[in-house]
Order: structure tokens, then C-alpha cells, then sequence
């Protein structure tokens, strides 16, 4: 490849020409980037295995979820603050910044000294994790043209698999054979590359605007969504709607929708709402939420099939996902060349769809005897499916707005995800528990007192993802409405060639 071939365009609309670089410093930059996402990947994971060592540790057993929760709500709902701030005050800094305030985090909950402290210093892991998530896949919008971009992204999508799964292999060995401090001093050395990697090789333009930020729309959202979670947490750990979900959730819906009322007015909106009137925003940020959904739920009650059902070690579950990993890390890399080979993504996100959908209606059949070989071919269809689209969805939405809401672009289509994973994993896993308990007895007295119990959690999950294949294949019907809109060859709008339509 000559020099020539190598270099990307790199002409931000309205701006004057960023720095153009060649295919080796896209790799550079990337090796950095894939650090930081895997952080925060990874720790949705990693902690997994770890849960039930810490809240025995400090004796602490109904604590144990919120170690998990308090993450969540923070990476969830900082998430749009950071594609906004960024979008105003230059990424490379603020993704920086994210790195420290993660690492931060790490190092604070290896040093807990109660599961209080834990639950806050896991919420500030979250916090950076926000960040990482969403600015590393805007920063690939800055630096390569959408033409171009499907080729990289698809290793965003590869590390995504690969920290679904050896999350939980990380956590159980390093809990194994040193201490469940380590996993988040793990996190100490790969971000400090990260930082180094990303000072050195990642140079943007960007030209400072005089501008406000939106104080109360972000109090707004950050607290409306926290609240709202917490309700969706506090309900599916119930396994159903208590008074208690109620006193959190419809105050957290009050704030979201004075957000959504405060927007159309703010002057500097944490997310400009006429984003919505384009089409391809619209339809990926509703495919995110219930992919989000779906995908959460196979993530969840797989592993903890193959534990209760199976009888094998947290290890030895992680192992079993490995299928997921590889039809993931396949799909992804080999569409995201395929899309910038043909200049073509909404046949990806039709056949990633479809494909999710049939892995989902196949796994309605579980059975406490489905064969190894069936369960693989299962994982392998949904890693399939989730590599086709997910990484195609942010690249379709970069494509179609403005050079100047990349950061926000990017960062909805990552919320609307975590926040169908949120809600998903509440409610699907409150269905499994309310199936379990209703079906107990009939299980046992056909079954046994030591099948039965197996078989009635099997009889929950089956019944879970049965009320996830709707999602499924709605899904499947809307990705039909993504609109097709032509891949720029540049990254912003390039000289000569016609803007694109905003909304």
C-alpha cells in the first residue's frame, strides 16, 4: 500500500483540514483506544465472578448487587454529558480525563476497607468508564472517514466479545490465585499505556467555541436516569414492583421527561433534540436500547444456566461462551471490511438483526439436557448477529450528522445500549425468578426435589427469552427503516462534495 493509499482525508465540516493520518498511525491510535474501552468493558465482567468472595469478605451478602449497580448508573448516565463536553472542548483531553478518573476509581476500590466504600468507588469507576466507552468510538469518527471506518470499527466489536467473555475468566483466576483486590489493580498498568499511547499519538484539531454548559439539563438527566435505574434494579431484584421501585422510579421519570422539556429550550443542549428528526439517529438509538435488551439477557442467564444447571465452575462457564466470542469477533471484522468495501451498512444491520432473532427463538427450547454442541451453535448465532449490527449502528449514525454532534451522536447510540441492558437485565431476570418460583412445585413433584428446582429455573429462562424474541424480531421489522445514507469518503464534508442532509 503506497503512502498515498494509506493516508485518510480528514476535513472537518466548517473547518479548516485536521491532521491526516497514514493507515500505521490509524493502528497506533487505535491500539490506545481499544485499551480504554477494554477497561471499561471488561469491568462490566470481570467483577462478576469476584461478587460473591468480597460481600463474604466484608460480610456484607445483601449489599452484593448494588457493587455491580452503582457502576452501572454512573457509566450510564454520564454518558451523554461526555459526547456534549467533548463536542465543545476537544476529545483527546477529555478522554484523558476519563482514563484518570477511572484509574482513580480502580485503585480506590482495591483499597476498600467496607462494601460502602466499595459501592461509592465503584460509582466513580463508572464515571470514567462513560467516558471511555463513548469518546473511544468518537474519536475513531474523528479520525477516519466513514468510507474508511468499517474496517477498524470492527475491532471495537472484537473487543467487546473478547471482554464478555474473558471477563469472567480474569475475575475467577485472579480471585483464585491472588486476591479480589486485583480485579481493579488489573486496571492500573493497561490504563497508564493507555494514557501514554494516547498522548503521544493522537493529535486532533479542534477549534475552542465559546459556549455554556448545560448545568441543569445535566443534573437533570444524571439524576433522572439514576433514579429511574434504581427503581428498574430495586423492582427486578423483587421480582416484581414494590412501593419501593415506585418511590424511585417515577421521580427518576419526572426529571427524565423536565430533561427532554428543559432541551428544547437550553441554549447549549446536553443532547439537541431536533438530532431526532433525522431518521438513521432515530432508528439506531431504538435498535441500540432493545438490542441493548436482548443482548443482556444472554450475557446473564447463560453463564448462570451453565452454573446451576450444569454444575461447572465460574471458569469453566466463561469458557463455554467462547462461541458468542467467535461468532462476534468473525462478523465484526468481516462486515466492517465488507462496509467499507461496498459503501454499503443496512444489509449488515438487516441480516444482524435476523440472526439474532433465530438465535433468540432457539434458545426458548432449552432444556436441562440440551447438548453441549446445541448450546454452542446457539451462542454462536447471537455473537453472529450482535457483530453484524452493533458497531455498524454508531458508524451509520456518524455518517449522517453533522461533523460538530459526533460526540453526541456517538454517545446516544452507547446510552440507549447500556440503558436496554439496564432495563433488560432487571426485567428479564424478574422474569426467570417469578417463573422459578410459580413452577417450583409442580417441577419438584414431577421431577424430584433434586431435578425439579433445575428444571423450573430452565422453565424461567426459556420463559425470558420468549418474552425477549418480540424484541427480537421488532428489531428485525425497524432495521428496515434505517435509512441508507452514502459513507463520506472524508471525515467531515470534503471539498467538492455535497454536504448531507442534517435531518
Amino acid at each position: 500500500m503506497s503512502t498515498t493509499e494509506e493516508a485518510q482525508s480528514a476535513t472537518p465540516v466548517g473547518g479548516s483540514p485536521a491532521v491526516v493520518y497514514t493507515h500505521r498511525q490509524i493502528m497506533l491510535v487505535m491500539s490506545g483506544l481499544m485499551m480504554g474501552l477494554l477497561l471499561a468493558s471488561l469491568d462490566q465482567t470481570i467483577v462478576s465472578t469476584a461478587l460473591t468472595t468480597i460481600s463474604e469478605h466484608f460480610h456484607r451478602v445483601d449489599l452484593y448487587s448494588w457493587v455491580v449497580t452503582s457502576y452501572l448508573l454512573t457509566s450510564t448516565a454520564s454518558t451523554p454529558l461526555y459526547g456534549k463536553i467533548s463536542d465543545q472542548f476537544g476529545r483527546k483531553r477529555i478522554f484523558q480525563f476519563a482514563i484518570v478518573i477511572f484509574l482513580a476509581g480502580s485503585a480506590l476500590s482495591g483499597l476498600s476497607q467496607s462494601m460502602y466504600q466499595l459501592i461509592i468507588f465503584r460509582g466513580i469507576q463508572g464515571l470514567g468508564a462513560g467516558g471511555l466507552m463513548t469518546l473511544a468510538l468518537a474519536i475513531v469518527g474523528d479520525v477516519i472517514p466513514p468510507r474508511q471506518r468499517g474496517r477498524y470499527q470492527g475491532y471495537f466489536g472484537a473487543v467487546f466479545a473478547v471482554s464478555s467473555v474473558i471477563g469472567p475468566l480474569l475475575g475467577g483466576f485472579l480471585v483464585d490465585e491472588a486476591s479480589w483486590r486485583w480485579v481493579f489493580y488489573v486496571n492500573l498498568p493497561v490504563g497508564a499505556v493507555a494514557l501514554v499511547v494516547i498522548n503521544r499519538v493522537l493529535h486532533l484539531d479542534h477549534t475552542p467555541r465559546r459556549s455554556k454548559i448545560d448545568v441543569v439539563g445535566s443534573l437533570l438527566i444524571v439524576l433522572g436516569v439514576s433514579l429511574f435505574l434504581v427503581g428498574v434494579q430495586v423492582a427486578g431484584g423483587a421480582a416484581r414492583i414494590t412501593t419501593a421501585a415506585y418511590a424511585y422510579a417515577i421521580p427518576g421519570l419526572f426529571l427524565i421527561v423536565a430533561f427532554v422539556w428543559w432541551e428544547r429550550r437550553a441554549p447549549e443542549p446536553i443532547v439537541p433534540l431536533h438530532l431526532f428528526g433525522n431518521r438513521v439517529f432515530t432508528v439506531a438509538n431504538i435498535l441500540a436500547f432493545i438490542t441493548g435488551t436482548v443482548m443482556f439477557g444472554a450475557l446473564i442467564f447463560l453463564p448462570l444456566y451453565f452454573q446451576t444447571v450444569r454444575h461447572v465452575s465460574p471458569t469453566s462457564s466463561g469458557l463455554r461462551l467462547l462461541p458468542m466470542l467467535a461468532g462476534m469477533l468473525l462478523c465484526s471484522i468481516t462486515s466492517g471490511r465488507l462496509v467499507s468495501k461496498l459503501g454499503r451498512y443496512k444489509v449488515f444491520v438487516n441480516a444482524g438483526t435476523a440472526i439474532l432473532a433465530i438465535a433468540i427463538s432457539t434458545m426458548t427450547a432449552i432444556t436441562v439436557g440440551t447438548s453441549t454442541l446445541a448450546l454452542s451453535g446457539m451462542l454462536f448465532l447471537v455473537g453472529m448477529g450482535l457483530g453484524l449490527f452493533m458497531q455498524t449502528l454508531i458508524m451509520a449514525v456518524q455518517n449522517s450528522i453533522p461533523y460538530q454532534f459526533m460526540g453526541v451522536g456517538t454517545a446516544s447510540v452507547t446510552f440507549f445500549r447500556t440503558l436496554g441492558g439496564a432495563v433488560g437485565s432487571a426485567v428479564l431476570g424478574a422474569i426467570v425468578v417469578l417463573k422459578e418460583k410459580s413452577t417450583g412445585a409442580h417441577y419438584v413433584a414431577a421431577y424430584g426435589p433434586k431435578l425439579g428446582p433445575l428444571e423450573a429455573f430452565t422453565h424461567g429462562m426459556d420463559q425470558a427469552f420468549l418474552y425477549a424474541l418480540p424484541l427480537a424480531v421488532l428489531a428485525f421489522l425497524l432495521s428496515f427503516l434505517l435509512k441508507e445514507v452514502r459513507l463520506r469518503s472524508s471525515v467531515g464534508a470534503a471539498p467538492g462534495e455535497a454536504p448531507l442532509p442534517e435531518f
